[in-house]
């Protein structure tokens, strides 16, 4: 479903994009600071990272139109991903914007308990299929956690997701309101994956 992208929580969903052309989700967690997929900033073509100065920060983006663009002043990636670990539990980027998005948006927290299967669970980005729009699946649910070292884990899910849904939050109700539960890493022909946030250093 379509959501409205200048109401919370989806008015802290971003869409990341790059110089090369390339486009996924992000997630506002701190004023200046969104949290995305590590694999959204490779370049393929030349098997390393790209610079900070070619990632763009869209908020409330909607038709070629947004509220807010940022560009990144630096980011950090999993450890050793800028190497070549590709691993799942490496695919995460934190970027830090070159200015902090006003505080008419509310950054979102990122989710105190850890994923388990049945959980109720929301995802939402922009998908490649309808690119120009935020869309959401609110009626989803975790399949099943498989722990990793550190405390973390991988989460299968069965929200909704494309490529352009890569970096997208797994969103889930807690006392304080929606927080961030995971970073959507990869689609799957019968469950999609996130990275759980815990585990993680954002």
């Amino acid at each position: 479903m379509t959501v409205d992208q200048n109401q919370p929580p989806w008015n802290a969903i971003a869409k990341v994009q790059t110089n090369i052309g390339s486009r996924c989700t992000g997630t506002l967690i701190a004023p200046a600071t969104v949290l995305t997929a590590a694999h959204c900033l490779y370049n393929g073509r030349t098997r390393a990272l790209l610079q900070s100065g070619s990632l763009h920060v869209l908020l409330g983006y909607e038709h070629g139109r947004y509220r807010w663009h940022r560009l990144v002043g630096r980011f950090a990636v999993g450890v050793g991903f800028e190497r070549g670990n590709h691993s799942p539990t490496a695919d995460w980027a934190r970027l830090e914007l070159t200015e902090p998005i006003p505080e008419a948006i509310a950054p979102l927290p990122l989710a105190e308990a850890a994923g388990s299967p049945g959980m109720s669970v929301s995802l939402a980005g922009y998908n490649q299929d309808r690119a120009q729009l935020l869309l959401a699946d609110p009626a989803c649910h975790v399949i099943r956690v498989v722990e990793t070292a550190g405390g973390g884990g991988l989460i299968a899910h069965d929200c909704a997701a494309t490529r352009g849904t890569s970096g997208a939050p797994l969103l889930v109700r807690q006392s304080g309101g929606w927080a961030v539960l995971g970073i959507n890493i990869a689609a799957g022909s019968e469950a999609n994956l996130a990275l759980a946030v815990r585990g993680i250093d954002p």
